[in-house]
């Protein structure tokens, strides 16, 4: 890939992926009694998400990317509305599920099975969402924008250092990084299998 900035979009979409993954068989696991493990992993992951790709990943895309593309290829208006309708509906989504998933914990077992019909379907609408900018929006902008472009894309995306993309995490996020690696079961982290 030749441009930073892209490279850096994909990485943090499998990154993202891995993680929507996990919530995916962390939510088959769910059983009448939740296990506090699993419990606490799913909240260190939405946090994760609130942290990084709500409020790193999407804003940058929104404010800085989108805008190039609009203004070199007209017929990418639609879905860029689209994706910028999805960034902005992204932290509600994640506190709907915070919400559900504390139902769950409190309530129990009637609270279950909403909290895993919301994180399927939030697992299957950010899959999609992604699927789009990596099919339709990041090959229009390879084609489409300029070097100068580019340039001002590959630093500000440069910033991110998602330390689930290999970077090494800042102070602040360094045991959250190491709390979802360390919980998460293997395959996906370093945790126990169960």
């Amino acid at each position: 890939m030749k441009h930073e900035a892209l490279k850096i979009i994909h990485e943090e979409h499998r990154a993202l992926a891995a993680l929507l993954e996990t919530l995916r068989l962390l939510a088959e696991r769910l059983g009448p009694v939740a296990d506090p493990r699993d419990l606490s992993l799913i909240r260190a992951i939405f946090f994760y998400i609130d942290e990084f790709p709500e409020r790193l990943h999407h804003a940058k895309e929104t404010s800085l990317l989108f805008p190039r593309l609009r203004s070199r290829a007209a017929e990418a208006a639609n879905v860029l509305d689209t994706l910028d309708e999805q960034h902005a509906r992204g932290e509600s989504a994640i506190r709907e599920l915070e919400h559900l998933l504390l139902a769950y914990e409190q309530l129990g077992e009637r609270r279950r099975k909403p909290f895993i019909a919301a994180l399927n379907r939030y697992v299957e609408f950010y899959t999609g969402h992604m699927a789009i900018e990596d099919t339709q929006v990041m090959p229009l902008a390879e084609k489409r924008l300029t070097e100068e472009d580019w340039r001002e894309l590959n630093a500000a995306f440069a910033e991110n250092r998602d330390p689930l993309t290999g970077h090494t995490p800042s102070e602040e996020y360094a045991a959250l990084f190491e709390r979802i690696v360390t919980m998460a079961p293997a395959p996906i982290g370093l945790g126990p299998e169960r």
